[in-house]
């Protein structure tokens, strides 16, 4: 099932070179998990943003400030860690090795943790 190097895309031979071409319906699904994380990073970008514009009342400047920034980092880090974990599975596919544990699970699990503690600690205080 390979395929020449020639008819692939400049692109993708950069970022994926050599290997076998991979079942399009796993490609397909790596896409849709790659698509998953970005509109995951894209809530917490959301939820930054409002906490910033809506909740000035609720909680403290800098404490609020803090969160905002933290909650748009953590989207910023989610969307980097969605790209780099869709050029790992493909590039396993593609080579036929196993996949390697998401980076990204463990980071978003920790973040929204953090942040629901801060949260917590924020509304107990007030």
């Amino acid at each position: 099932m390979s395929q020449p190097s020639e008819e692939r895309g400049w692109l993708a031979r950069t970022v994926l070179p050599g290997g076998d071409e991979p079942d399009p319906r796993f490609t397909l699904a790596n896409e849709r998990t790659f698509l998953a994380w970005v509109r995951t990073s894209l809530a917490f970008l959301a939820g930054g943003l409002a906490l910033e514009a809506f909740a000035f009342e609720s909680f403290p400047d800098p404490l609020r400030k803090a969160l905002a920034v933290f909650l748009v980092a953590l989207g910023m880090l989610i969307s980097a860690g969605a790209a780099v974990r869709w050029v790992s599975v493909e590039s396993s596919m593609r080579h036929k090795k196993p996949l390697s544990l998401p980076i990204t699970v463990p980071l978003l699990s920790l973040g929204v943790a953090a942040g629901a503690a801060v949260v917590i600690i924020l509304i107990a205080l007030s």
